[in-house]
């Protein structure tokens, strides 16, 4: 009895000892109170999943090691869930599971079932909460709807409502409690998502902004719900998340989970006010924040983000069972072979990447066009070559790399249109105002070449603009392509406005790259510097004004 009791009391200290370290690292000065219980500890572990984009299996990921550029394979639902039960074993009743929005969109199996392929799958996954993103408009309001609350767990969202009668879509906040900790999590998606996507894909539904309203509620819900630690779970990205962890907005908020921008939030970003994560996307990686509290009081925290290595978290049977009997009826078509390609294909870069150079070269050499425009969309995943030998690009992977399927739309543009619309789309990516920011990524282009200066001021970083070699001219028109969104004027290409002669053609942008394909396979798209910025330089991830974060 003696050896127990000393075992116990070794072990006691043991655990004091750890956990006073954690809480310097953490930064929180006073661990035990004159009333603590050396026992009296509980730890939280919260998960983190973002943007996974209908990415339902095991792909290749980039990474930036070492000043460049490897591949690696990455993600799987099947996968995420071993990592999940693992982490729930490890921390029984004690672990909760969120997502952060973007689960039905971007992969040809969510397009082609109007994201309803998602719906049992997530469903079986686990999470506990849920907050729709910017791209869970796609299929419409009523869609969205109904595939959400086929989850069948709590999906919330403070700033989104019906614009005929201004009620809410869903829940603003949810409430978790575990041995009497109290965990509120409040729901945010971007006011801008009817500026940001097609316009159409949100019709019907209103959004409020980051204001005092939302101060007030964030106020009202952290006296009112007695919250010990209270989360905003955030789809607005990484820019805007560190303004809101700044802003008297978040005064009384703990941690910002954030979603969005794709960003690998390896440390978590510290505000003013809150600590702000953000876990990659496409379910290649899922963050894992741990609370440690003492007589109900959060004393530290640790966060780090987990890969999902295949080699580490082997696929779930059910959930693969399950995600391979709701591809099967899209398979055939979405696995064709459309083409290959020599070099790497990827979407990762702020600037130029081989992903978008192959799309608008497709697009012009279809079009017959001066300049074509790709949005720049999102990441998307990589097609890698392997053994040397050329990568087939199935359909499955032009969903990837273009994950909206729209016409393309042609017209003519003066040259100071052109500059003046490309002023603006760079104050969107660049801009030193993280609120003025528009997902960090600069639109991309085929036939012409800009050399620019990020960090000018708005309307002066252009140095330089050439198309077919020589200087771009203010008053010459020159005809442009880009693909249609739906809800915009007829003489609006890609948010530039007053466009000439407009033709929407009668193909798709799918078509004019498989055609493209068709007809240059193998394809060997690189970095050309079509637009070069020399404070970049040519590998330029993504930059987070004011804070020390690298995407790696």
């Amino acid at each position: 009895m003696k050896n127990y009791k000393i075992s116990i009391l070794k072990a006691s200290i043991f655990l004091g000892v750890i956990l006073f370290s954690v809480a310097c690292k953490s930064g929180k000065k006073n661990l035990f109170d004159n009333n603590t219980t050396k026992n009296d500890t509980l730890s939280i572990t919260v998960l983190q999943t973002a943007d996974i984009h209908g990415q339902m299996d095991i792909h290749p990921e980039l990474f930036w090691e070492d000043e460049k550029i490897v591949f690696k394979n990455r993600g799987g639902l099947a996968n995420i869930k071993t990592l999940f039960d693992q982490e729930r074993k490890a921390n029984p009743n004690k672990t909760i599971i969120v997502d952060g929005g973007d689960l039905i969109q971007g992969s040809g199996y969510a397009a082609l079932s109007e994201g309803k392929v998602m719906q049992d799958v997530v469903k079986n996954m686990g999470y506990d909460v849920i907050i729709p993103g910017n791209w869970e408009v796609v299929y419409g309001k009523d869609v969205m709807k109904e595939i959400m609350r086929g989850y069948k767990t709590d999906v919330i969202v403070q700033n989104m409502f019906n614009e005929d009668d201004e009620q809410p879509l869903f829940p603003a906040y949810a409430v978790k409690e575990i041995d009497g900790i109290r965990l509120g999590f409040i729901g945010i998606n971007d006011p801008d998502v009817p500026v940001r996507q097609n316009p159409i894909f949100s019709k019907g539904i209103g959004f409020s902004g980051l204001d005092g309203n939302l101060k007030k509620m964030v106020d009202d819900i952290k006296a009112k719900e007695n919250i010990d630690v209270l989360f905003l779970v955030t789809h607005i990205g990484i820019f805007k998340q560190l303004e809101l962890a700044n802003n008297p907005i978040a005064e009384n908020v703990d941690y910002v989970l954030g979603n969005d921008t794709h960003e690998r939030v390896r440390e978590m970003i510290e505000g003013k006010y809150a600590k702000i994560t953000e876990p990659g996307a496409f379910g290649s990686f899922v963050g894992k924040l741990t609370l440690h509290f003492v007589d109900g009081k959060l004393v530290a925290d640790k966060y780090n983000l987990i890969d999902v290595d295949p080699e580490i978290y082997p696929a779930d049977k059910t959930i693969q069972a399950l995600v391979d009997t709701k591809k099967e009826p899209f398979k055939e078509n979405l696995e064709t072979i459309v083409g290959y390609t020599n070099t790497p294909i990827y979407r990762y870069l702020t600037v130029e990447n081989p992903m978008d150079n192959m799309i608008t070269d497709a697009a012009r050499w279809k079009t017959g066009a001066d300049i074509s425009i790709s949005n720049g969309f999102r990441f998307g995943n990589p097609i890698v070559p392997q053994d040397e030998k050329p990568a087939p690009i199935t359909r499955a992977n032009l969903w990837n790399l273009l994950p909206v399927n729209e016409p393309i739309k042609t017209g003519k543009a003066t040259g100071k249109q052109i500059k003046d619309w490309l002023e603006k789309e760079m104050h969107n990516a660049f801009s030193q105002n993280p609120t003025e920011r528009f997902g960090g990524w600069l639109v991309r282009f085929s036939g012409m070449k800009v050399n620019f200066n990020s960090q000018n001021e708005k309307g002066k970083r252009i140095n330089t603009i050439t198309v077919k070699g020589e200087p771009m001219q203010d008053d010459e028109y020159y005809t442009i392509s880009a693909c249609v969104r739906p809800g915009d004027p007829i003489d609006n290409l890609c948010r530039m406005a007053n466009v000439k002669d407009v033709e929407v053609k009668d193909y798709t942008i799918h078509e004019a790259v498989e055609d493209y394909l068709k007809k240059n396979s193998p394809v060997s798209p690189t970095l050309e510097g079509r637009a070069y910025c020399d404070y970049l330089g040519e590998y330029s991830f993504s930059t987070v004004p004011q804070t020390d974060y690298k995407f790696h």
